[in-house]
């Protein structure tokens, strides 16, 4: 059970900074079509972060702290290097600022914290 239950953490995890990452994009793009194409992977990778949360116990509950701190700097440190990665690769008007507010929206909606 544990090992089922570490992979669908690493799962969770994985699809919510990906969310993040599109969920900041979107807002760093003037781009109407881009946008949108950010939007929808947002929708899709935070359903499924959602479908992932419901299969870790305690469903209903609050994880225990440390599984909580975990996942959250985890994310954090996902999102902010492939944001960093990009603004390398050239992206424009991305502000980094927005991530811990974005994970703790992300982690509140999908019952986290």
């Amino acid at each position: 059970m544990v090992q089922s239950r570490n992979r669908l953490i690493e799962l969770f995890i994985g699809n919510i900074s990906n969310s993040v990452i599109h969920g900041i994009l979107e807002k760093a793009i003037d781009n109407k079509e881009l946008s949108d194409r950010y939007n929808k992977e947002l929708l899709n990778s935070f359903n499924l972060a959602k479908k992932y949360r419901e299969k870790i116990n305690p469903v209903n509950k609050a994880l225990p702290h440390k599984d909580i701190n975990y996942i959250k700097n985890k994310i954090k440190n996902k999102v902010e290097a492939e944001l960093k990665l990009r603004i390398r690769r050239g992206y424009e008007n991305i502000n980094l600022d927005l991530v811990d507010k974005l994970v703790d929206k992300a982690l509140k909606d999908t019952d986290i914290i």
